[in-house]
């Protein structure tokens, strides 16, 4: 069995259809169709069956599964040893991290690695989606939560401050009547988020005006006065319209951590980031190497 094949076999068993695979792989269908043809002939049955919801495996396909997995955690594992091992500072730098924190945190970083090490490319995937650094979804990952995964090497990088913000019409609406002010919060996925409940502990009679998983969209609706918004410094400081409000109490902070499979220890163009985020970034020293 070819590992070729077993990447179809995976992506199909994932995708629930031959279309799915097909599409998560960059092949075409009839490709596809082709080689879970071949594996079925070669296994002598038939290694899923077609169902209103989609392709099912058999049970020769299920007892085929543990070992396509771990057919896939070699291939991986060597992937991540090998681009471990690169002597040279070039290649693509996948880096998995929020829109805002790359747009507004990282960028100077990623600015200053590429005037240092021009040959690496960093390519960021902009999203709040914890992607999975075992299958090489990303190198490195920064997150405001911790890493649960034993095979990821992690620390805190630094403390990321927040703050309430609001138009020049908004402040002046919350001076005369809190209550007629909107609030700006994370959508319900996010309700358990320390800042939501900070604002609606502080604004309960406000109503909820908007909710978005950006940070980024939240500012600019914030900017346009749709109501009040706990953002982090960096985004709320930057944008001109936004006012940073006073408050008793300030919201509460997030700590960002920074996060890579330890198979990717020795990479240097990602040491090299990781070098650059710790010296500009960073409020403790490096604990994790």
């Amino acid at each position: 069995m070819e590992w070729s094949d077993v990447r179809i076999f995976l992506a199909t068993v994932r995708g629930g259809s031959l279309g799915e695979a097909a599409r998560s792989l960059g092949v075409s269908h009839p490709t596809v169709g082709r080689r879970v043809k071949a594996l079925e002939d070669e296994a002598g049955q038939p290694l899923f069956r077609r169902t209103k919801d989609g392709l099912v495996l058999t049970d020769a396909g299920d007892a085929v599964l543990a070992l396509a997995e771990s057919m896939e955690n070699s291939a991986l594992s060597m992937e991540r040893r090998l681009a471990g091992n690169h002597e040279r500072l070039e290649g693509i730098l996948r880096i998995s991290s929020a829109d805002w924190f790359a747009g507004y945190v990282l960028a100077p970083v990623l600015a200053e690695l590429g005037r240092r090490h021009p040959a690496v490319v960093p390519e960021v995937i902009a999203s709040y989606r914890l992607l999975d650094l075992s299958r090489r979804d990303a190198d490195v990952a920064f997150r405001i939560v911790p890493f649960s995964e034993p095979e990821i090497v992690q620390r805190r990088l630094m403390t990321m401050p927040y703050g309430l913000y609001g138009s020049a019409e908004t402040v002046c609406a919350l001076e005369n009547d809190p209550a007629s002010v909107g609030l700006i919060l994370m959508n319900t996925a996010q309700a358990h988020f320390p800042d939501v409940a900070w604002l609606l502990d502080r604004f309960p009679r406000s109503r909820r005006a908007f909710t978005s998983t950006s940070r980024t969209v939240q500012a600019q609706m914030c900017v346009r006065g749709v109501g009040v918004a706990v953002l982090p410094r960096p985004v709320g400081d930057a944008l001109a319209g936004l006012q940073r409000i006073d408050t008793s109490n300030s919201p509460p902070s997030r700590e960002v951590w920074v996060g890579y499979h330890q198979d990717l220890r020795h990479m240097d163009r990602l040491r090299a980031m990781l070098d650059l985020a710790e010296a500009m970034l960073s409020d403790a020293p490096m604990s994790a190497r």
